[in-house]
């Protein structure tokens, strides 16, 4: 059986709807950073999407080629997540969406190394005859977080927010985020095939004691 990053961390992708805290430890990501409205046709969010999931697909079938990775196993491509700010605000998510910026993540196994994200960007690239260089390879520790599942819209954040941020002024922690510690989403809905009311979204913020 695959593994599945969702089923064996549970504690990262399936939280309950109270906010918890968790430690999450350093793992390897493909990463697109970029800027605008992710709703729009042709933006550079849905882009970044489908460069993401190019390579996390061409490193996830590469044991059927000539390229041997080093303790490859077969397992579930991890969920899309972001990273999302708005420049000169702390503020997680803004009306103005035009000037919102993102990282557009997803998760790669540990087994997964510099030379094989090289290799799989050539590949997808002569394989989907589109261009990959904005796909870049990100080491992230993420570190001391709170994080809560959200139910519902994207737009509708802001009250599964402040219950996270409720429940950390009453067990003496604050938000940390900074130019290098951001607001995260893991998508566990299809957008495309879940209606908003029920889209599942793990909403996490670094903390510190306060």
């Amino acid at each position: 059986m695959a593994f599945d990053f969702k089923k064996e961390y549970k504690e990262l992708y399936n939280p309950s709807n109270k906010p918890s805290i968790v430690s999450v430890s350093k793992a390897n990501y493909l990463a697109v950073k970029g800027k605008g409205n992710p709703n729009e046709e042709g933006s550079e969010y849905k882009k970044a999407i489908q460069r993401l999931y190019g390579i996390a697909y061409t490193i996830k079938m590469s044991y059927k080629t000539s390229h041997h990775i080093e303790g490859f196993f077969e397992y579930v491509v991890p969920p899309l997540e972001g990273f999302w700010w708005q420049e000169n605000t702390t503020e997680s998510r803004s009306i103005k969406k035009d000037e919102m910026s993102f990282i557009a993540i997803i998760r790669v196994p540990d087994f997964v190394t510099l030379e094989d994200f090289y290799w799989a960007k050539e590949e997808a690239t002569k394989k989907k005859k589109m261009d990959f260089s904005k796909v870049t390879f990100l080491e992230y520790d993420e570190g001391l977080c709170v994080q809560c599942m959200h139910i519902g819209s994207y737009d509708e954040e802001s009250a599964t927010i402040a219950r996270m941020n409720a429940f950390l002024a009453e067990n003496g922690y604050a938000n940390d985020i900074t130019d290098s510690r951001l607001h995260h989403e893991i998508y566990l809905s299809d957008a495309r095939k879940v209606p908003p009311e029920r889209q599942k979204t793990v909403i996490r913020h670094p903390i510190k004691k306060s």
